[in-house]
């Protein structure tokens, strides 16, 4: 048996690809459902090993003539093998290749902040795809009494210092964070502010801090990193883990932002309570 993980589904799917309907019926999935759904549905399920090799197979493949004759034809060399007393090998997933240091990655960092209730307890998560695999996951800087606004800002914080590292070691940079508000401060509203000496009309600039820290930092890197908005719980993976790793953080109350160091099961933290 094969538990369908992201990184099984991208071998199937490339990105936004659509995926097709027999990869759809692979995977249980009804065929009405939205395609921007059907990655949340298809993560934790279990599959047969010769459903999750089919679904690989048939990657890419629009034509529903082919896609027929690929099954028809696969089924046959499972027949063949039965008949031959051979048991088919199972789908090997590959794992996070070790990369030349010279060969340049692509790099994508989703960060989140949440806070129980808000105000309230606090933390933030990362989580970091090098390749559209995910490497590493964060968590940290838990607050007693935050606010979701800081959480968030420092996720964000914390996402553009690790991205730092990466455009020094040569690497290709994305960050996808889901608070408008955190982009705006040190994309937009920080320009304004820093103009009239950090103050705004109508009141104080909350979180000043941390804002003018990401917004120091970000104008350092902005050349090289892509910084995008994204819908929260919307099916994205890495929003998903990096908000199970605020979670994480406000059940363990860790006031350092720390690497998460036990084995990276997906569908594992993925059952974490949702914030």
């Amino acid at each position: 048996m094969q538990i369908a993980t992201q990184e099984l589904l991208n071998l199937g799917v490339d990105g936004d690809e659509e995926i097709n309907e027999s990869q759809l019926l692979l995977l249980d999935i009804k065929k009405e459902e939205e395609q921007g759904e059907w990655r949340s549905s298809a993560l934790g399920k279990e599959l047969s090993d010769a459903r999750a090799e089919l679904f690989v197979l048939l990657h890419n493949i629009n034509d529903p003539d082919t896609r027929d004759t690929l099954i028809q034809n696969y089924k046959s060399l499972q027949k063949f093998r039965k008949e031959q007393n051979k048991t088919s090998e199972p789908l090997v997933i590959p794992q996070k290749k070790e990369i030349n240091k010279s060969t340049k990655e692509s790099v994508t960092i989703y960060c989140d902040g949440g806070c129980t209730p808000n105000p309230g307890e606090a933390g933030s998560g990362v989580a970091v795809y090098r390749n559209a695999v995910v490497s590493e996951l964060w968590y940290g800087l838990y607050e007693e009494m935050g606010t979701n606004n800081t959480a968030e800002l420092n996720a964000l914080y914390q996402s553009l210092l690790l991205a730092k590292k990466e455009i020094e070691n040569g690497n290709e940079v994305a960050i996808k964070c889901d608070s408008m508000y955190s982009i705006n401060c040190i994309k937009t509203w920080a320009i304004s502010w820093e103009k009239r000496g950090w103050t705004k009309k109508g009141g104080e600039i909350k979180n000043l801090e941390i804002i003018k820290l990401a917004y120091a930092l970000y104008n350092s890197i902005k050349e090289s990193v892509k910084l995008t908005h994204i819908k929260a719980h919307a099916g994205y993976e890495g929003n998903e883990l990096a908000d199970r790793m605020t979670i994480y953080t406000i059940k363990q109350k860790n006031s350092d932002f720390t690497q998460y160091r036990k084995p990276i099961n997906v569908a594992e933290i993925l059952k974490m309570r949702t914030s």
